[in-house]
Formats: C-alpha cells, sequence, structure tokens
C-alpha cells in the first residue's frame, strides 16, 4: 500500500511542476493523483479540425510522411481535450513499406501492398530498414511533437506487432479470414517464423529511434493476435514479442521506458503477456478488469477497457460506465484509462469530453482514499 507522504509527494509534483507525468507513473504503477486516461486513435476522422488537416494534406501517406502534419494532428485531441498523454500519429504498416513493400491507402479500401510476401524467397530478401533513413519522418515528427508538448502531456510511441505486421504483408492488406498468412504458418513454419524475426528486429530497431528522439513511452500494437489458438499465438506472437521487448531501451532521460502491449481479444493468455517483460498491457471490453488485475497479481499496469460504442450514449450513462470501469480496476496504482480499442469515426468529440472529465473527477476521490488508507495506524 501507498503511504501518505507518497501519495501526497505524487499529487504535488503532478500539479504543481507544471510537468504531467500521470501516464508514465501509472504505467510502472506508482502513485497518482487521478486516473490518467488517452485513447487509442484519439487523432482521428471524428475530429473536424483531422478531417481538415488530412484534406489539406491530400492523401493519408502523406500526412504521416510529413512531419509538421503529424506533428499538427498528433497535438489536436489535446487542445481539446484534457488528456494525459500524446500518441504519435504514423501508421503500423510505414515499418513494411519501409522494408519495399510498397505501402498503398486509399480511400475506402484501406491498406494494401503492391509486393505482398507469397513465397519463401520473398520472405528471403527481406532486410531491416534504417530508422534514420527509410523512417526518417516518424523520428522527425517524434522530435516535433515532444518539443511542442513541453511538458504538457508525455508521448507514446508505437508500433504493431511481428504476427500483425505479418498478417498484412503476406494478405496484403486487410483479411476476413487469414487463409494466406495461416496457409504459410501452417505449410511452411521456418519461412513464416524468419519472417517474425525479421519483423521483430524491425520493430525494435524502430521503436529504440523513436525512444531516442523523445518517446517517454511505447506500445505494441498485436491487433490480429486474437485470431490464432492459444498454442499458435505462444509460438507464432508471443515469442515474438518477447523477443521485441527484451530488445528495447528501458531507460532515457533519467528515467524508465515503460512498454504497453496490447492484443486484442487476447484475454485468454493474459498471463503470458504479463510475463512477457512488458511494464503494462492493455486489455479490450471483452475481459472484466478486476478478473485481468487479479489474474496479472501485480505483475503489470492494466490499460482500458470501455467499449468505445458506450460513447454514443448520453452523458449520464458515460459517467456510469466510466464509474463502472473505475470500480471494476479498484483502488490502487496501476491503472491508465482507456476505450478497450480506438475510438469510433462517427464518435461525438463532445462526448469524448464527457468521458475524460468524468475519469479525472470519479477517480480523484478514489485515489484520495487510497492514499489515506495507507496511512499507518
Amino acid at each position: 500500500m501507498l503511504r501518505q507522504e507518497e501519495y501526497s509527494a505524487a499529487t504535488a509534483a503532478t500539479r504543481g511542476s507544471g510537468q504531467n507525468d500521470r501516464l508514465l507513473r501509472a504505467l510502472l504503477r506508482q502513485a497518482v493523483d487521478v486516473t490518467p486516461v488517452w485513447v487509442m486513435r484519439q487523432a482521428g476522422r471524428y475530429l473536424p479540425e483531422y478531417r481538415k488537416v488530412r484534406e489539406q494534406a491530400g492523401s493519408f501517406m502523406r500526412l504521416c510522411t510529413t512531419p509538421e502534419l503529424a506533428c499538427e494532428v498528433t497535438l489536436q485531441p489535446l487542445r481539446r481535450f484534457d488528456l494525459d498523454a500524446a500518441i504519435l500519429f504514423s501508421d503500423i504498416l510505414t515499418i513494411p513499406d519501409a522494408m519495399g513493400l510498397g505501402l498503398q491507402m486509399h480511400e475506402g479500401e484501406g491498406p494494401r501492398f503492391e509486393r505482398p510476401l507469397r513465397t519463401a524467397a520473398d520472405v528471403n530478401r527481406l532486410s531491416v530498414p534504417d530508422p534514420d533513413d527509410r523512417l526518417r519522418y516518424v523520428l522527425d515528427a517524434v522530435r516535433l511533437i515532444r518539443g511542442e508538448l513541453a511538458g504538457r502531456a508525455p508521448l507514446i510511441g508505437f508500433a504493431g506487432s511481428p504476427w500483425t505486421l505479418a498478417t498484412y504483408m503476406v494478405e496484403g492488406g486487410s483479411s476476413k479470414d487469414y487463409g494466406r498468412v495461416k496457409g504459410m504458418m501452417f505449410r511452411d513454419p521456418n519461412t513464416m517464423h524468419r519472417l517474425l524475426d525479421v519483423n521483430a528486429r524491425a520493430i525494435s530497431l524502430c521503436l529504440n529511434a523513436q525512444i531516442e528522439a523523445g518517446a517517454q513511452a511505447v506500445m505494441v500494437f498485436d491487433t490480429w493476435g486474437g485470431v490464432l489458438t492459444p498454442r499458435d499465438y505462444r509460438e507464432f506472437s508471443l515469442r515474438y514479442l518477447r523477443q521485441v521487448v527484451a530488445a528495447l531501451k528501458r531507460e532515457s532521460e533519467g528515467r524508465r521506458v515503460p512498454v504497453i502491449l496490447f492484443a486484442k481479444g487476447a484475454g485468454l493468455w493474459l498471463e503470458d503477456l504479463a510475463t512477457s517483460g512488458c511494464d503494462a498491457v492493455g486489455v479490450d471490453w471483452t475481459t472484466d478488469l478486476s478478473e485481468a488485475r487479479q489474474r496479472v497479481a501485480g505483475r503489470v499496469a492494466l490499460q482500458g477497457n470501455m467499449d468505445p460504442s458506450v460513447l454514443y450514449a448520453s452523458p449520464d450513462r458515460i459517467r456510469q460506465e466510466v464509474q463502472i470501469v473505475l470500480d471494476s480496476y479498484g483502488p490502487g496504482p496501476g491503472h491508465v484509462f482507456n476505450l478497450g480499442h480506438g475510438v469510433h469515426q462517427h464518435t461525438d468529440p463532445e462526448q469524448l469530453a464527457v468521458m475524460v472529465n468524468a475519469v479525472h473527477e470519479l477517480s480523484a476521490k478514489i485515489h484520495s482514499q487510497a492514499g489515506a488508507s495507507a496511512v499507518p495506524v
């Protein structure tokens, strides 16, 4: 339990220094004054200011690859909402694009690769790209964003997981049944392992470069890990998540750089994720937070997990759902409030503001009581 003086010091540090580090403290299961909150896809099409910049950019890829534009849309949600983190505006598929697969983004069609991986020879030709060369625009965006934030909130860098990148690289884009990538996995597992190893090394290098450029936490999105059986998940996804985490730089600027793993639909293997070496696990809305907290047994922080569709409800219902999530996690450190997945395109920004404000307001009492209850008698 936290001692009262530790809780008071954390509150004073957050409110009095002008440096909002709630997210970083929560990810390391340290005391905070209120539960920090940010939202996956918080920079996106639900914001009219984003749509304006997207139109000016002319294409999604130009938006991603122009550091000044990526910086602008990253900062937009922090101007609207009292968020406790910024997350780099980019795309998980920039790494395969840097490997030469030819990423194309067309409105209404989703991502497509001009040169998908269909044979062992295709995979054998892959090499790990140099982030300072092929992904320079990502690192330049990180530097710009970090400078503009000026301590207002920490910056999260990110990448897709080795398995999730592989699904797009082999399928050539989005998929309904993952027939090609699973076919390669079952038919030629050695080739699949070579692909996943290259991806893991590329992801680690890219995330470390983001940390060196100024990212203060990093997140790995295993969006499609949930399409695997538990046995295959451990062999073809978790194994390479562990490889990525083990290769990451964990300290920068005199403090620890937290690592968050998010695996959509991965409630079955929470315990495995909790022992991967990460600092926090993102939980989608299909897993109860109280159950998740018991299962990870204090090894990691938890991030999540309100259903994004709740934001279509009335303000009163949104506040009720926020309270339910906070109560589900319960008192004590180690919770970052988030949606269970990205904010929906047609969400009213005012509804998101209700949620963000409710998280801070309703969690203040929880943390105050937790601090007071920790006073030794």
